[in-house]
Parts: structure tokens; C-alpha cells; sequence
């Protein structure tokens, strides 16, 4: 009896090893005495003790931190960058069978890929164009992890670092840039004054007498601040006269 007993607390034992539930976000990989016999989807499933082994393999969208890069960029600036990488095991078998660590592999991918990339930038696209850059750093890694099974599903370039004098730098030229514009801005305004400046003129000059009474509005707003100098204003019909006359002599 105490035999059958501990025959039965054996097999106990034995069946309860070999019940596995594997969980809606993971695949179970079963390998018997070593070699992939199959797939074992969400529920519960049963392992032949001893005989097989089950490696589970999680399906969701995992993130990994691509570690930061030092990067020389095509015009000679060194900047560090790091990023990070959406990936999903969407064929756990291979993610299994094809690389001893998909996660750690893939990062690796992207850290190369990222070197490749930004490498053969220059720094104005790398600031200014972080999403393209982005894309063919997927595109790259996708192709390469393609074959364990894994799906690179996006990557974003997260810190972009400059050194101290770049900085400097870049203050440098953006402040002479507002410069320049400011000068272009003042210099059109003065352009599109004078133009309008020029047609009234042009319009007084049309109207007998519309030069006096400019004049006189002018002379009018002199008057209302205290001024040391004395102004005398003839008509320019008048000195029109005298030339003629002086002419004529």
C-alpha cells in the first residue's frame, strides 16, 4: 500500500508538471528531446515532462532603448544621439530557433544602423529632418531582423546632443539670421515708402498750386514746437516768375 502510494504521489506530480497554460500574449515553442516539435497557442496545454521543454515567447510590442551614440556626421560634427525601437516577435519560432536573444540582437541592428545613418548626414538634416531618418533606420533594421522573425514595427530618434561650441555656434548664426532678415524687412518698407512717397509727389505735381500747399502743412507742423530758425517760404510760382524774368535780361 505504501508503494502504490508513492507510485500514485509520483504520477501526481507528474501530470501537474506537464500542465502549462500559456497566457493570450505569449507562444509557447516545444522542443521534444531537442528538437521543435510545435507551437503551442494561449490556454492550457500539456508538457511531456522530462521528455519536452516549452520556451515561451512574449508577442506584444516590446520597447528597447538604443544606448547613446557617439556619431561624426558628413560635415564633421560630433554629436550623440539614441533612439528607441518598437519591435513584435510575429514568428516566435524563429525569434527561438534563429538567435540565442532577438532583443538584445535587434538592438544591436539599431545601433549600427543608427552609426550608418546619421553618419552619412549632415548635421542641418539630422536636426531638421529626424522622422525621414527615423523611417530608414527602420527600414534598415526591419530587413535584418526580417529573418528572425522579428518586425521592427517603428523607431524614433530620441536625443539629438551638440557640443558646448556647436551650440555657441548655431546661437551665432541664427542671431545673425534674424539680423539679416530684419534689415531686408526694414529695407523693403523704406522701398514701398519711397514708391508711395514718390506717387503722391507725382500726383502734386499735377495740381496747380499743390506743392504751396503741402508746404504750408508742413511748415504749419513745424510750428507747433519752438524752433530757433526761421524758415522763409516763397510760392514756387513766384520764383518761377523771377527766373523768367532774370532769364530774360
Amino acid at each position: 500500500m505504501e508503494f502504490a502510494g508513492f507510485i500514485g504521489i509520483i504520477f501526481i506530480v507528474i501530470v501537474l508538471s506537464s500542465i502549462k497554460v500559456v497566457n493570450q500574449y505569449e507562444r509557447g515553442i516545444v522542443l521534444t528531446l531537442g528538437r521543435y516539435t510545435g507551437m503551442r497557442h494561449p490556454g492550457l496545454r500539456l508538457v511531456v515532462p522530462i521528455l519536452q521543454r516549452m520556451i515561451r515567447v512574449d508577442v506584444r510590442s516590446t520597447p528597447i532603448d538604443v544606448s547613446k551614440q557617439e556619431v561624426i556626421t558628413r560635415d564633421n560634427v560630433t554629436i550623440h544621439v539614441d533612439a528607441v525601437v518598437y519591435l513584435r516577435a510575429v514568428k516566435p519560432d524563429r525569434a527561438v530557433l534563429e538567435i540565442t536573444n532577438y532583443i538584445y540582437g535587434t538592438s544591436q541592428f539599431a545601433q549600427a544602423a543608427l552609426r550608418d545613418v546619421i553618419g552619412n548626414a549632415d548635421l542641418d538634416d539630422v536636426l531638421t529632418k529626424r522622422d525621414e531618418m527615423s523611417k530608414l533606420i527602420k527600414e534598415i533594421v526591419d530587413t535584418q531582423t526580417d529573418q528572425w522573425g522579428i518586425d521592427v514595427e517603428a523607431v524614433k530618434i530620441q536625443n539629438i546632443e551638440l557640443a558646448q561650441e556647436m551650440k555657441r555656434a548655431m546661437a551665432k548664426q541664427a542671431e545673425a539670421e534674424r539680423e539679416r532678415r530684419a534689415v531686408i524687412i526694414t529695407a523693403e518698407g523704406e522701398k514701398a515708402a519711397a514708391g508711395v512717397v514718390a506717387e503722391a509727389a507725382s500726383m502734386l505735381m499735377k495740381v496747380p498750386g499743390g506743392i504751396n500747399v503741402r508746404t504750408l502743412q508742413t511748415l504749419e507742423k513745424i510750428s507747433e514746437q519752438p524752433s530757433q530758425k526761421t524758415l522763409f517760404v516763397l510760392p514756387t510760382d513766384l520764383t518761377d516768375t523771377i527766373a523768367k524774368v532774370v532769364h530774360q535780361k
